[in-house]
């Protein structure tokens, strides 16, 4: 399905602007010590990103997915071992802080530290892929 009707830097740059807004909320969540939803908005960030990129690279809509592994190499990315360990990673985020037969699971491993890891993680991947665009 191509887009024919829209104007791709504009979706392009709707997605990027969205996943800046973001990438804000997750960094207010963790100073708030929200952690399991700044890791989830953490995600959202990326996951954002990633669709942007795929439409300015595929002058398509993105594919429907939160798979952020599966996004990442939908747009023909380069990545290394760290990144796909990290995408896969990040992309139980969604799924963990989403759904309420493992968001307790996932609220008790989101401890200070871990949180502080994977922000890091999340803050190193966008930075990557800002320069994308």
């Amino acid at each position: 399905m191509t887009i024919e009707n829209f104007n791709t830097n504009e979706l392009t740059n709707y997605w990027k602007t969205s996943a800046e807004r973001d990438y804000k909320t997750m960094l207010n969540l963790y100073k708030s010590r929200d952690y399991h939803w700044a890791l989830f908005i953490g995600h959202l960030v990326i996951e954002k990103l990633l669709k942007g990129l795929y439409i300015k690279e595929k002058q398509q809509h993105p594919i429907f997915t939160h798979d952020l592994l599966r996004l990442a190499k939908a747009c023909e990315l380069e990545l290394n071992e760290n990144q796909v360990d990290m995408l896969d990673i990040i992309t139980n985020f969604n799924i963990n802080a989403r759904y309420d037969n493992v968001k307790q699971d996932f609220y008790k491993l989101c401890t200070k530290e871990f949180t502080e890891k994977w922000i890091k993680n999340i803050k190193e991947l966008y930075e990557w892929l800002m320069k994308q665009f």
